[in-house]
């Protein structure tokens, strides 16, 4: 995951997880059709301007490859991914109709994607070792970093890492299903019903798997905050 989605999900997380499910039966109605700026970005790929795509990258980079990585387990790997994304968004943008946000329709590319190359993925190495859900250790020392100011006090920068370490150590646990309905729902703030369509899953399904993501994490939290509290000396 990149530095600025591990950012919104420290802090936006931790607010998610103190939700009760009947708040959130009360959401507002969901988007429907382009966000505010799609329909030009939209109209300019169409026509084939080479701007318009340089500007799909930079804005929906950072939220492909973090989406790839999570179901991947591996930064090439996902870079990878990436790429075949955006080639696939601009080869199919005629069956783009503007039913959903194209933001949607790009999550729902990237997430297919990368589930056709964690299949590829499988099958090539089914005789090596190792679990594909093991996150990088180098994807874990970038965002620790990322997420230390270095305005902030040593004794601030030390407990962003330790909160880092824990948060990324309880996502890491959950499964793939759970892991990326946390996301699309917490970090990308997407609907219920967007989520639904990116994963082609109904939406009683999508807010089970929010529901019991966000329970699963809870507990792996507090297990890691009680674990570290029982660690630390006696004054």
């Amino acid at each position: 995951m990149l530095a600025e989605d591990k950012a919104l999900l420290v802090s936006g997380l931790e607010g998610e997880l103190g939700r009760s499910e009947s708040a959130e039966g009360c959401a507002a109605a969901p988007e429907v059709g382009l966000r505010a700026g799609e329909a030009s970005l939209v109209a300019r790929l169409k026509a084939g301007e080479l701007g318009a795509f340089e500007e799909l990258v930079a804005e929906y980079q950072p939220l492909v490859q973090a989406l790839a990585l999570r179901i991947l387990g591996d930064a090439e790997d996902a870079r990878d991914a990436t790429q075949e994304t955006f080639i696939k968004v601009y080869r199919h943008l005629s069956r783009f109709r503007g039913e959903a946000s194209f933001k949607t329709w790009v999550c729902r590319i990237a997430i297919n994607q990368a589930r056709s190359d964690e299949r590829w993925f499988r099958r090539r190495r089914r005789n090596e070792t190792g679990s594909l859900d093991e996150p990088e250790e180098d994807q874990r020392r970038a965002a620790r970093g990322a997420l230390t100011s270095p305005a902030a006090t040593p004794e601030a920068a030390t407990l962003a890492r330790e909160r880092q370490r824990q948060l990324e150590q309880a996502l890491a646990g959950l499964k793939k299903d759970f892991r990326i309905a946390v996301m699309l729902r917490d970090v990308e703030g997407l609907s219920y019903e967007e989520i639904a369509y990116i994963l082609e899953i109904s939406v009683g399904t999508v807010k089970s798997r929010i529901a019991r993501g966000r329970e699963m994490l809870r507990a792996r939290l507090e297990q890691a905050a009680a674990s570290h509290f029982d660690g630390c000396p006696d004054d």
